[in-house]
């Protein structure tokens, strides 16, 4: 392994979360020892090699088995379908653990459990739950989630990709872009509209002929995870590949919530990772005959990602206990989404100016981190979709038309 990479891992190995306002007293001994075994795994398996993954666009698919037998895809799943049967709470502590990592190897984790298995379990029948949960849960198989289009993001309902009824099989046509996983997917949850122009949720499997998934290259951001597209040329795919139990947007949207959820946590582990690294090199390096930590300017780095820190983890704690008692909405989950991702993404910034030209090397996660949140505050609903979210919850008002 790389010499300059022996700094990063041996951050890691020390790595201590931020709770200045003692969060942990309000979680479950469970929670803690999930997240306990959570962070040793990543710690010996993912830590030290991800800056050579992502300097290499590398995408550790040999993980994936072993990342089903820890649990982390589709963790709040039950365990009938051979998931763990842990609460949202648990979810999106491991969520934020894996992201402290990469948000890479996050998003990996997010698209099978919320995006693939999460939608088979909700609006899947019996059948498709029996046949699919286990394999994804144990990483035999892999998911993508076909919705995002090349002419439609924000707006998923303008899709064009839709499918026929022939009889004795559905025919689907069109594409979708910007779908982590589909590389090396075994299948897709794909939404396309069918002739009567309504929303359906249809299963489409590795091998369907006129199904590919071109990967996409030349990424800036997310490089060790793969990201691909979606393109369906007269694939006929069996009746029986159809999600029964939902029609119209409120399918893939509900999805979408369970993903942001995830994304809320996740990305409170990104500014944890970034603080510690900042809080270390800055009472480490010295100048002027002092460490830095010392003086005033960097104190207010640090005091003030530490204060945002803070206010993600209260932000979001009270969010998983509204999922636990079934009662977040989807505004309530946009704008933790919204708030995290963002305040993520400025600590990231603002710890990267504490180690001056160190910051930009691999040694260190920040600018890895900056990369990888630039699509984290893209994805999932924009920055600015979920700000009219929240406007149009305490409104009434819909500015997207």
């Amino acid at each position: 392994m790389l010499k300059e990479q022996s700094v990063s891992r041996q951050a890691a190995h020390k790595y201590e979360a931020p709770d200045y306002y003692m969060v942990d007293d309000l979680l479950s001994e469970e929670h803690k020892l999930i997240r306990q075994s959570v962070r040793d795994w990543l710690n010996e398996h993912v830590s030290p090699y991800i800056n050579e993954w992502a300097q290499n666009n590398h995408c550790p698919t040999n993980l994936v088995k072993e990342m089903g037998a820890l649990g982390l895809f589709g963790p709040s799943l039950p365990e009938k379908y051979g998931c763990p049967g842990l609460d949202d709470i648990a979810y999106g502590i491991i969520m934020q653990e894996v992201e402290r990592v990469d948000s890479g190897i996050r998003s990996m984790c997010s698209v099978q459990g919320s995006l693939v298995m999460y939608p088979i379990f909700k609006y899947g029948s019996e059948a498709q739950k029996m046949k699919y949960l286990p394999k994804l849960a144990s990483g035999e198989m892999m998911g993508c989630f076909g919705l995002t289009e090349p002419d439609h993001g924000s707006n998923p309902g303008g899709m064009l990709t839709n499918y026929t009824d022939e009889g004795d099989h559905y025919l689907l046509n069109g594409s979708k872009t910007w779908i982590s996983n589909s590389p090396f997917a075994d299948i897709a949850v794909v939404w396309a509209k069918n002739e009567e122009g309504r929303i359906h949720g249809l299963i489409v499997e590795r091998g369907m002929e006129g199904f590919t998934t071109p990967k996409i290259d030349n990424k800036w951001s997310l490089r060790a995870s793969d990201t691909g597209e979606l393109v369906f040329d007269n694939v006929k795919v069996p009746k029986e590949n159809l999600l029964p139990n939902v029609s119209g947007l409120r399918g893939p949207l509900g999805c979408l919530d369970k993903a942001r959820y995830g994304i809320a946590w996740g990305s409170i582990g990104v500014a944890m990772d970034c603080y510690y690294a900042a809080l270390r090199y800055s009472q480490e390096r010295e100048q002027f005959g002092k460490p830095i930590a010392s003086f005033q300017l960097q104190q207010k780095k640090l005091a003030e990602a530490l204060t945002e820190i803070t206010k993600m983890q209260l932000l979001t704690l009270r969010l998983g206990q509204l999922m636990v008692e079934g009662k977040a909405t989807s505004a309530q989950i946009s704008m933790a989404k919204r708030n995290n991702v963002d305040s993520a993404l400025q600590i990231a910034r603002e710890t990267r100016q504490i180690l001056g030209g160190m910051g930009i090397t691999g040694d260190y996660p920040m600018m890895r981190h900056m990369m990888n949140l630039e699509s984290v505050i893209t994805y999932e609903g924009t920055h600015d979709i979920h700000l009219l979210i929240t406007g149009y919850d305490i409104t009434g008002i819909n500015a997207f038309r």
